[in-house]
């Protein structure tokens, strides 16, 4: 099985998952990349995987199902024209065609009813996250709360350390610039920004992460860190009172940031 990323448009990645001539995508905000490919490769639409409402990961769902009917499998409670197959919590999506089954996990936050899929290729466990986690971030707070996005987000990080993460935006660089000012001390994080702009200097995508390399260098995996703690109370001018609240006043620094 391979996973390639197919750009959209400013920042997006939409996944593609093949093996012999089946493919599954996930979060087609448009369809155009998708059927280019699926066309120049002789590729047949096995299923669409959907994390949360938001246009930029839905948009292309109407021309995907005209142009290739295919299962599309998305959050019960958010209201997702095209999802034929709501899943929830534990829910196991299988497709079979590919051989890959992933286990449904709510991971509300960025939006009231946003999932991530986790399951397991032939080399290592992988990870749909949409845009809960990030590399070096997370998502916004649109609909759901702080306390919501703690829970989702160490969640994720209790996934095993080897899990490959595929988050849906070339974040990465901007993301590492705040994580210098909430952490200024972090040699690996420091490693890692090289690394990823050497990528993004050769043309090629920062994504996968891992759930390892994040909790090392995610700030907002690390709201319990004493160098955050401290960054966070020196730029609100309050300590804050537990990871929660730390997390919460990150999360509005980087809206500003």
């Amino acid at each position: 099985m391979h996973i390639i990323p197919l750009p959209a448009f400013r920042d997006n990645y939409i996944w593609l998952l093949r093996a012999g001539d089946r493919a599954l995508v996930v979060d087609p905000g448009d369809a155009g990349p998708v059927l280019d490919y699926l066309a120049a490769e002789g590729l047949r639409l096995a299923a669409i995987l959907v994390t949360h409402h938001h246009a930029d990961h839905v948009g292309g769902l109407a021309r995907l199902r005209q142009a290739c009917p295919a299962p599309v499998y998305g959050p019960f409670n958010e209201a997702i024209e095209g999802v034929d197959h709501p899943v929830g919590d534990g829910d196991t999506v299988d497709i079979a065609a590919l051989g890959l089954n992933f286990e449904v996990l709510e991971v509300p936050g960025h939006t009231a009813g946003h999932v991530a899929y986790f399951g397991r290729s032939s080399s290592q466990p992988i990870l749909f996250c949409g845009d809960t986690l990030f590399s070096a971030g997370c998502g916004r707070l649109f609909e759901g709360t702080p306390a919501q996005l703690a829970r989702s987000l160490s969640r994720l990080a209790a996934l095993p350390d080897d899990t490959a993460v595929y988050c849906t935006h070339e974040y990465t660089l901007s993301n590492l610039a705040f994580a210098r000012a909430a952490e200024p001390h972090n040699p690996e994080r420091d490693a890692y920004a090289e690394q990823c702009a050497a990528l993004r200097d050769a043309g090629r995508p920062t994504l996968p992460s891992s759930i390892g390399r994040e909790k090392a260098i995610n700030p907002f995996l690390r709201c319990d860190q004493p160098g955050i703690i401290e960054a966070v109370a020196g730029h609100t001018g309050q300590r804050p009172v537990d990871a929660v609240s730390c997390l919460a006043a990150l999360r509005e620094w980087k809206n500003v940031f």
